[in-house]
């Protein structure tokens, strides 16, 4: 477990389930595989493990929003960040909601507004 969802989020998320006629989650725990999460952000955009760790403190913080829609179900903060590459981000954890039932995993995080990414920042070094 990586963490659990506030009260109000899982609330949030339950009722936007039943409204699209999907079981509702039993547990606000949030699991966390991490095998996508480690390809995208640390291979694929050259992140550090301490730079992923910050983008799911902050997305998963008690204050992130719940997104959702057709496509995806997210929480996203709502507290710009400076991510030490010359962007200010907004943390986004995307969610798997069925496969580890009753609980959510979060299967990926995306820092939205990352336009200057790690690895370009090194190579131009």
């Amino acid at each position: 477990m990586i963490g659990c969802f506030t009260p109000e989020q899982f609330a949030t998320l339950n009722q936007l389930k039943v409204a699209a006629q999907l079981p509702r989650l039993e547990s606000p725990e949030i699991v966390f595989i991490g095998s996508h999460v480690y390809k995208s952000r640390v291979q694929r955009d050259g992140y550090t493990i301490d730079d992923v760790v910050l983008q799911i403190e902050h997305a998963l913080a008690a204050s992130a929003k719940v997104q959702s829609s057709v496509r995806m179900t997210a929480l996203k903060s709502t507290a710009r960040r400076k991510d030490g590459y010359g962007n200010e981000v907004l943390d986004e954890a995307v969610f798997e909601l069925t496969q580890r039932k009753p609980k959510a995993e979060l299967y990926s995080v995306i820092p939205k507004g990352d336009n200057v990414l790690p690895k370009n920042v090194r190579s131009a070094a």
